[in-house]
């Protein structure tokens, strides 16, 4: 049990950074090398091939989020089940799990590859750049199966309370992805296909690490015996908890697609300076995303323990960490955005770089709506409510929609940059009496039974 983190027990803030801080740092690594990625596009292949590179990206959110959500949710009970000590019904729950990541692999990969042309004309990629722009897609696509399955297998090991491990397995993939975009892009000379080839190999990679290490260090996941047998109970809660979180992603997703669609049609300058400014706001927002999902895990535990007032005491130390990091965003936001766009491409490209800038600066203002949203959501999510946090990614999606149709064709890229914190706001407002109502009802359950 040494390599498990029981998190019902011991203060709430410590317990949540200590599980947060190793799930941040993998993060960040992970977008300092698409950083790097895009940055080698764009200063050595030329503004046009950093523009293909981003002008999937809402696609990739689309349908990756859809896996990586569905992952994340059929993690859910294995850490409730974790939390009540039941130990034969989290190793049921992984054994049905993986049966469920097969079926999705397939089905996913083979229909996304299927319509990766067709998905690249529905967002209006610019002529110049549609090429290169489906040659990477269509390798980020033939990578699903490797998304699936290190999200699965990730999200299993952390549903024990241990995020130190898939942090290093990202550490170790970050690096390979980067020597594979030096020797493919810079040496060989493969261009925009070899920073999709680079990807391919690095997420294999990471996913090999979390099987080998679950395979010979976590032997109390190992299904054995009736454990092993196919259950419908089992599938369908772990359904009920994945689906909805993918849904929720790829609900948010199509109204990213609306947005970036409606820059897209700006033209291939505006996809240049949203790529980068995309590229260095995930850097930032990461960090609150994975707050979140230590949350998950931290309600996930300590509601199959029945610890409800835990969870309060947790939502309120999540609040104050994310505060205390936005004032960080902001020191280094505010006066340094221009300076980080030069990363991207030569500085006499100023309407990339004053763009990109203008987006990043708007944004980091409701970064405190971003990590409330995060904190809730995931919260939400581990109570065992998946449906409920689905609900604000429709809230996200109305609004993004609304941002395309009126605000966009009015402001131009201005109307781009309210993209996000529009979307963010609007999801609050359903988010915050949500999680208020659902706690005040579970609490009262648990009481009374």
């Amino acid at each position: 049990m040494n390599n498990t983190n029981d998190m019902t027990v011991g203060l709430p803030t410590k317990g949540i950074i200590r599980f947060a801080l190793p799930l941040i740092a993998g993060y960040i690594l992970q977008q300092m090398y698409q950083i790097i990625d895009a940055a080698i596009v764009g200063r050595w292949i030329g503004v046009s091939a950093l523009a293909a590179v981003g002008a999937s990206s809402s696609i990739m959110f689309l349908i990756l989020g859809f896996c990586n959500g569905s992952c994340a949710g059929f993690a859910i009970p294995i850490a409730q089940a974790f939390g009540a000590k039941d130990y034969t019904k989290m190793r049921s729950y992984v054994s049905n799990a993986l049966r469920i990541g097969i079926v999705f692999a397939f089905i996913i990969t083979l229909l996304s590859c299927l319509f990766c042309e067709k998905i690249l004309r529905l967002v209006n990629t610019p002529a110049d750049i549609h090429h290169n722009a489906y040659i990477f897609l269509f390798l980020q696509f033939l990578a699903i199966p490797f998304t699936i399955f290190y999200n699965m297998l990730a999200g299993f090991i952390r549903a024990l309370g241990n995020s130190k491990e898939p942090f290093y397995f990202l550490i170790a993939s970050s690096l390979l992805n980067i020597l594979l975009d030096i020797l493919f892009i810079l040496i060989i000379g493969m261009g925009v296909a070899g920073a999709g080839w680079a990807t391919f190999l690095s997420q294999g990679f990471a996913t090999f690490c979390c099987y080998i290490y679950i395979r010979k260090e976590l032997k109390i996941l190992h299904p054995h015996g009736k454990e092993r047998q196919y259950s419908n109970k089992r599938i369908s809660i772990l359904l009920n908890n994945g689906v909805p979180m993918g849904l929720q992603f790829s609900i948010t997703g199509i109204g990213i697609i609306m947005l970036q669609s409606a820059n897209n049609a700006l033209g291939t300058v505006y996809v240049a300076a949203f790529t980068a400014s995309m590229r260095i706001k995930y850097l930032f927002t990461c960090v609150f995303e994975n707050i979140g999902v230590a949350m998950a895990t931290y309600c996930g535990q300590n509601f199959g323990a029945h610890k409800m007032d835990r969870i309060k005491k947790g939502v309120f130390s999540a609040l104050k960490i994310m505060l205390c990091y936005f004032v960080i965003t902001v020191l280094i936001i505010y006066p340094f955005a221009n300076d980080m766009m030069i990363l991207f491409v030569n500085s006499g490209e100023k309407v990339v770089i004053d763009n990109a800038a203008m987006f990043m600066r708007i944004a980091n203002y409701f970064y405190p709506a971003l990590g409330l949203l995060t904190i809730l959501r995931y919260s939400i999510q581990g109570l065992g409510y998946s449906n409920l946090s689905m609900l604000s990614g429709v809230m996200e999606m109305i609004a993004r929609c609304m941002v395309s149709l009126w605000l966009v064709p009015t402001f131009s890229f201005l109307g781009v940059c309210y993209g996000d914190p529009v979307a963010w706001c609007m999801a609050d407002l359903f988010l915050i009496p949500a999680f208020i109502v659902l706690y005040r009802f579970l609490k009262r359950k648990i009481i009374t039974t």
